[in-house]
């Protein structure tokens, strides 16, 4: 049962293709004829290192923004950490190297570029099994993305637990900078790559968003829609 209600969920979130993704999301898929390297992100991992295989976006998206890629090697141990400025509140996010090394490293490359301010967080939702934000699309339309993508890492686990950081995609196995914040506990597919956790005082902000919940714009399907009241990352930048 558990499983048929993650797929369930699975198919909703799949019919946002017009806007880019599935969940929750929305990454643009790589260009046609590329080919996409198999494996968990990356091409190689060594005790502290790994090599990340970035890929071009799919081309001929208008709502993707230039922006270069991260270094091919990339630390693979620890942790770092992100100051997100919202409208709403602070939030800091932990981001795990060790477990997603190249989730890891595009969002505080793409932090450092300056790609993330002033966008908005373009979807909440709010039904059983599923209660997320999403946010990191630079145009706030839910199909933006950076001109690079990387292969989704997957643990294997179907629980999105409260404080969860996850990449979102479009279902082509590839991550850009959309990301989505579990404000309760959510039952997915194990398609999404985890990146990292939010913290207290990150989870106090989701909560006000939770309790203001959404416009309704994309139920049925893929479901909820834009914050009730808007969400504005206005800086993300790493903490030294």
């Amino acid at each position: 049962m558990r499983r048929l209600r993650a797929a369930g969920l699975a198919a909703a979130l799949l019919s946002l293709a017009a806007c880019g993704g599935t969940v929750p999301g929305a990454t643009a898929p790589a260009e046609d004829g590329v080919e996409v390297p198999s494996g968990g992100g990356g091409g190689g991992t060594t005790a502290s290192t790994a090599t990340c295989d970035w890929v071009a976006a799919r081309s001929g998206n208008p709502y993707a923004v230039e922006v270069p890629t991260p270094a091919d090697e990339v630390p693979a141990e620890g942790t770092a950490a992100l100051r997100v400025s919202t409208s709403l509140g602070e939030l800091t996010l932990t981001l795990d190297r060790a477990g997603a090394p190249c989730a890891a490293a595009s969002m505080l490359h793409l932090a450092e570029e300056g790609f993330f301010d002033d966008s908005a967080c373009h979807r909440e939702v709010d039904s059983e099994g599923l209660q997320v934000l999403q946010c990191g699309d630079p145009t706030g339309t839910g199909a933006g993305g950076p001109t690079y993508a990387f292969p989704t890492d997957v643990d294997g686990d179907e629980t999105y637990p409260r404080g969860t950081v996850a990449m979102a995609n479009s279902g082509q196995g590839l991550d850009g900078s959309q990301f989505f914040l579990v404000w309760g506990d959510s039952l997915l597919p194990p398609d999404y790559t985890v990146v990292g956790t939010v913290d207290d005082a990150g989870l106090a902000v989701l909560d006000q968003v939770a309790a203001n919940g959404n416009d309704g714009s994309l139920d049925p399907s893929p479901g909820g829609g834009a914050p009730t009241v808007p969400v504005t990352l206005t800086s993300v930048a790493p903490v030294p």
